[in-house]
């Protein structure tokens, strides 16, 4: 069965016009970022995550050891409210989290926006569980996420009205590649996924999966 979040990536990009040349550019930047081999630094499945705490869209602290003590937590980074595929999974997550809360889990998504950009990201895509903000990616960098964007791509995302330190409120064009999450108890990860191409993301299907897997070794 396709997977459910890649099928809606493809309908968004059949919807848009016939790539433009700055869209192919962005593209082999996604390529070229592979080739860094970036995505062998990130962290995986059987190590320790860090503790952190950051505040969500109000300004509230979020600490990690803390919503553990209840369950699971989904962590997932996200780029920011200006990128369509942060989009779509963001809701697509959000369509999962009542089964994500019924196997004990909680879900957070984090970017390197500031609160008021991700409190916009949350009622865009009317989300109901917790946004956060990393700002300087510190926390994105202890997962092996950062990359700075090129010279050249900035321009070319400013010129799509995505100047990231609007977003940002710093001058790094630092982000995250997408990474998605599931930590169990002790901060032992359980299940990660991350890709320097920002149309690939963890399924839904797949966190479900992770969460019933705990939830069956507490039977």
């Amino acid at each position: 069965m396709e997977p459910e979040l890649r099928s809606q990536v493809q309908e968004l990009e059949q919807s848009l016009p016939p790539l433009a040349l700055e869209q192919t550019l962005l593209l082999e930047r996604a390529a070229e970022l592979a080739l860094s081999g970036i995505t062998e630094r990130v962290l995986k499945a059987g190590v320790l995550a860090p503790d952190f705490t950051l505040p969500n869209a109000v300004g509230r602290p979020v600490n990690l050891d803390t919503e553990l003590t209840g369950g699971p937590v989904v962590v997932t980074f996200y780029r920011g409210i200006w990128c369509p595929y942060c989009s779509l999974q963001l809701r697509a997550y959000q369509k999962i989290l009542p089964e994500i809360i019924r196997l004990g889990g909680s879900l957070l998504a984090i970017s390197p926006q500031s609160p008021d950009q991700s409190q916009a990201t949350l009622l865009k895509n009317f989300l109901q569980y917790e946004v956060l903000s990393d700002r300087g990616n510190v926390v994105a960098r202890q997962f092996g996420l950062v990359y700075q964007v090129p010279e050249w791509v900035r321009e070319l995302y400013v010129s799509f009205g995505s100047n990231l330190p609007d977003f940002n409120g710093d001058t790094s064009w630092e982000l995250p590649i997408a990474g998605t999450f599931v930590i169990g108890g002790g901060r032992r990860i359980l299940l990660g996924y991350a890709d320097s191409d920002p149309r690939n993301r963890m399924e839904p299907a797949a966190i479900l999966e992770a969460l019933q897997a705990v939830a069956g070794n507490r039977d």
